[in-house]
């Protein structure tokens, strides 16, 4: 039995593992002079922010609740029409699905997917006029295979990559093929989101990353 078990964790490790290295492409930085760029989110979102602040002329902050469509659309329309839009905002309860309060199952699905679902709402329309502009969708190697001790979160993260997926394909179904996208799967990054988790089906050669490594 224990044999069986430590052949499971392996293959679950070196399954992430090839996921990882066969999604990696060493792609041209793209141009966004002149480009409004809207953020969600912190950890790796500030680190965006800073990144994208050393060409911009105006940088404004929002405090807003992802997870609450209403205001969504309601900074949507303080904000105006973006030209890229970066899905970053997420949370992780880290807890075993039985342990975990309906609550925060809930705001992790509200969060980690839905806020895509209302941003998208709120920005895509006159990005599919303009046909150019940019969706990315921050998810996580957790949307690729499950992990011990986050059912909420990986099914969160699965959900978004499949919705920021058909939406593509419906874009390109549509003759919009000038508006991009790009879906990020980062493995587990030392952003503060995972600070008290242990990822059980991991060992020690399989750190957290340091976010100034993915972008």
């Amino acid at each position: 039995m224990n044999i069986l078990s430590g052949s499971a964790k392996l293959i679950s490790s070196w399954k992430l593992l090839f996921i990882v290295m066969s999604i990696y492409y060493n792609m041209e930085k793209k141009n966004v002079t002149g480009e409004i760029v809207l953020i969600t989110g912190v950890g790796i979102g500030w680190l965006m922010a800073e990144n994208f602040e050393k060409g911009a002329t105006r940088v404004h902050y929002y405090l807003c609740d992802c997870s609450d469509k209403a205001k969504v659309y309601r900074v949507a329309d303080q904000v105006g029409d973006v030209s890229i839009l970066i899905n970053n905002a997420g949370i992780v309860t880290g807890r075993n699905f039985m342990d975990a309060p309906d609550s925060l199952i809930e705001k992790t699905i509200e969060v980690n997917t839905m806020t895509h679902f209302w941003t998208y709402k709120a920005f895509l329309p006159a990005m599919t006029v303009n046909n150019h502009d940019h969706l990315v969708s921050v998810a996580s190697t957790a949307g690729l295979i499950g992990v011990n001790g986050l059912a909420d979160y990986c099914a969160s993260k699965f959900a978004a990559i499949g919705f920021a997926e058909s939406v593509a394909l419906e874009l390109l179904a549509t003759g919009k093929d000038g508006v991009k996208t790009t879906i990020v799967c980062p493995h587990f990054m030392n952003t503060g989101m995972f600070d008290g988790y242990k990822m059980l089906l991991t060992v020690d050669w399989w750190p957290l990353l340091l976010p100034i490594l993915v972008l």
